[in-house]
């Protein structure tokens, strides 16, 4: 299994613009193979500058086929206006 945290910041004014393509393609995504666990956050307080996205993976074989699905091809073009950058950060777990 493996685990990500992809963090972005976001531009002002462009969060319910993201969250409006994550409810499309959220379900996507769950249905991918290898999806364990698929989750959009946002920070627990009033910045609403950052979208935290919380995701386990089977393997990294099924990360690499998700991010290179076409969704989520589709998926970069449609946020980049919305973002500033993104950060993505690959866990293994340990226990």
């Amino acid at each position: 299994m493996i685990h990500v945290v992809a963090r972005m910041e976001l531009n002002p004014g462009c969060q319910e613009k993201m969250l409006e393509i994550m409810r499309d393609l959220v379900p996507v995504v769950r249905a991918e193979a290898g999806c364990i666990t698929y989750n959009p956050c946002i920070d627990n307080d009033d910045n609403q500058s950052y979208l935290t996205i919380v995701e386990a993976w089977e393997s990294e074989a099924h990360l690499k086929a998700h991010l290179d699905s076409a969704h989520m091809a589709e998926y970069r073009v449609a946020v980049k206006d919305l973002r500033k950058g993104s950060t993505l950060y690959l866990l293994n777990p340990v226990m």
